[in-house]
């Protein structure tokens, strides 16, 4: 997956634009996702997004669409804890023989967190596709952030791609093996899978650290920094989307369900 996303990331159509504009739209996009108190702005979010992953710098819907079924179906299952304990007002559904129900204060909630969190996740998944990891720790670099904040951040975002890649391997070799064919089988082997993944990650750890040794680390990670400027058209077309979202996430249109 961390190849993938690489690849995509430095292939793709929009990795001429300066990583600090798409930077600062797919963070502004966020917060007025969070911030944005109807569910049409986020939508609006996800929209655009979605097309500038898709047309503009022309991932594969299919690949951009199991990217979202992830967090969508995590949403899914938080919002259906909210749609049948929160909330008050008229009652939309009623589930026969069980003490649940839908009202619409729990529905115009449930709708706006789905829309919040597809927002969200669009524009995170609009600066992983388009923008290099590279770049991003280069430009916390140029914002004075703290190297050692960095290098953690280099080295954690590395690793955690590492660690599934491991586990994928281990699992894959336990399901050839008949591993997970009963119940009991299927905790040995979990256990088993959990044992060898620490395992490998400490050694992984360690050939790190003696790779990096051997390099003569002086305690800073080198960041590769290429600056790229921002056209005066760019500039001003981002400054009109955030407006538009802003404009429409403060005139709310009153709750979906009444």
């Amino acid at each position: 997956m961390y190849e993938v996303l690489e690849d995509f990331a430095q292939t793709n159509d929009l990795r001429e634009t300066s990583p600090g504009l798409k930077l600062f739209i797919g963070l502004s996009s966020i917060l007025l996702c969070v911030s944005s108190p109807d569910p049409a702005a986020p939508l609006l979010v996800a929209a655009t997004m979605s097309a500038a992953v898709l047309i503009l710098a022309k991932i594969p819907a299919r690949f951009y669409g199991r990217l979202l079924l992830v967090p969508v179906s995590f949403a899914m299952m938080s919002i259906a804890v909210v749609l049948f304990v929160t909330g008050s007002g008229p009652v939309l559904f009623e589930a026969p023989g069980l003490p649940l129900a839908v009202t619409a204060d729990g529905a115009n909630l449930a709708l706006l967190l789905l829309a919040r969190v597809f927002g969200g996740m669009c524009s995170l998944y609009f600066i992983a596709l388009t923008t290099p990891m590279a770049e991003v720790f280069d430009i916390l670099r140029r914002l004075r952030v703290p190297a050692v904040f960095i290098d953690l951040a280099m080295l954690t975002y590395r690793f955690i791609f590492i660690l599934i890649e491991e586990a994928g391997q281990i699992y894959r070799s336990q399901v050839m093996r008949l591993g997970y064919g009963r119940f009991r089988e299927s905790v040995q082997s979990s256990g088993m899978l959990a044992g060898a993944l620490f395992l490998r990650t400490w050694e992984s750890g360690e050939a790190l650290v003696l790779a990096m040794d051997a390099r003569c680390y002086d305690g800073k990670l080198g960041i590769p920094g290429e600056t790229r400027p921002i056209s005066f058209i760019a500039l001003v077309s981002t400054l009109i989307y955030l407006g538009t979202i802003f404009c429409v996430s403060l005139s709310t249109g009153g709750p979906v369900f009444a």
